[in-house]
């Protein structure tokens, strides 16, 4: 079993604040996760809220909560159960002891919505991702091979963990299709499971680029912008796709203002596009944007909690793939598929533009080493060396 290094950090929250909310995609892990939280707390209550019989125990949540106060009480599945948020408030105050309970969502936007109306000061947010470089490499002696297969099966546990690549990829076919046809339903989602699969594979095709609903709505056979925009919300909050906002500087220059779309994980990616094998993989048009992709999710699962993520491009041509703003400190992040990575021209200009002390090329590289004075190339598994610290 490989070990989270989000676990450390959850124990920490889970003695600062009487509730944690672990946030994160079906099938990620939080479950594993949340029974090694409890195995070290005895009489820890594990309630799952697709079980009809847990569901039932807590058809009375206040009178439930209170007479098992004296207990760590973990509950799956929270999302079904949008009512449990308003008992919680009361009960979280008649006793405010830390760690009291742990809550697991498989939906990030509308849960946050439930929980900061009525928990607000009550709970912290930890967001679960699919296993990162850091989680599956050695960096004393990192291993291209273990790298590359990261990268073509993704970090969900059980396509990375699978005896071979076609299973991992039969693994991930059957993910999407249990995701688009029971999933997402059960939350709610009353959009046809098959235009999702196809809005979805259309994100796949246009990986790391702008957001353009209205072309992506023609694609879609005439559905308009606004329908679009609600599809890619969708995805965004059970956290299969992230939107990147720009990072709009004041640089006095035109800058691009629509967000880009990753799907966040590469191997969720390559199964909505066919792609089995490495070498189904490196012989597609998509390879670049998909390593893009992969390296950006390796950088924003590990930036503290107050950092920001963005991009930056100008009109004319300036661009950074990524920006990250800590604390009053700017470093810029630029990704590249290649072995002898050589930034455009328009990465030169936007560290003038953004007046950047450091920044970094982030690439399929054996070793670190110095671009310029203020550059260094870095190897994906270096990721942290180019991040800010929480402290």
């Amino acid at each position: 079993m490989i070990k989270r290094k989000l676990q450390a950090l959850a124990q920490r929250r889970l003695e600062q604040s009487p509730a944690v909310a672990l946030l994160g995609p079906r099938q990620v892990g939080k479950t594993t996760l949340a029974r090694e939280l409890a195995a070290n707390r005895p009489g820890a209550l594990v309630l799952d809220m697709e079980l009809a019989s847990d569901r039932a125990a807590l058809a009375q949540p206040q009178l439930f909560l209170a007479a098992h106060r004296d207990r760590f009480v973990v509950i799956d599945e929270v999302q079904f159960v949008p009512e449990l948020f308003s008992a919680l408030r009361p009960e979280i105050d008649a006793d405010r002891r830390p760690g009291r309970f742990l809550l697991l969502g498989s939906a990030s936007g509308e849960l946050l919505r439930q929980t900061s109306e009525s928990l607000a000061g009550r709970i912290a947010y930890l967001e679960l991702a699919p296993l990162a470089v850091a989680e599956v490499l050695d960096a004393a002696a990192p291993d291209l091979g273990a790298l590359q297969s990261l990268w073509l099966r993704g970090g969900f546990p059980l396509s990375h963990l699978a005896a071979d690549d076609e299973a991992a990829y039969v693994w991930r076919q059957d993910f999407i299709r249990t995701f688009l046809q029971r999933d997402l339903p059960g939350m709610g989602v009353r959009v046809p499971a098959e235009t999702l699969r196809r809005f979805w594979t259309m994100l796949a095709h246009v990986q790391g680029q702008l957001f353009n609903a209205s072309q992506l709505g023609v694609a879609l056979g005439g559905a308009a912008h606004t329908t679009v925009a609600r599809y890619l919300d969708l995805l965004v909050d059970t956290l299969m796709v992230r939107r990147l906002e720009p990072f709009l500087a004041n640089v006095g220059k035109r800058l691009v203002k629509s967000p880009k779309v990753y799907l966040r994980d590469s191997g969720i990616l390559h199964a909505l596009l066919g792609l089995a094998t490495v070498r189904d993989l490196q012989g597609h048009p998509v390879a670049g944007a998909s390593w893009e992709g992969f390296v950006v999710e390796q950088v924003a699962t590990q930036l503290p909690a107050d950092a920001q993520l963005g991009f930056y491009r100008t009109a004319a041509g300036a661009e950074l793939d990524l920006v990250i703003e800590h604390r009053g400190r700017r470093t810029g992040v630029e990704i590249k598929f290649s072995s002898a990575p050589k930034p455009s021209r328009g990465f030169w200009q936007a560290i003038d533009d953004l007046q950047l002390e450091r920044a970094f090329v982030l690439a399929p590289v054996p070793r670190r080493y110095p671009l310029s004075e203020k550059v260094d190339v870095l190897p994906v598994w270096d990721v942290a060396q180019a991040l800010p610290s929480a402290g």
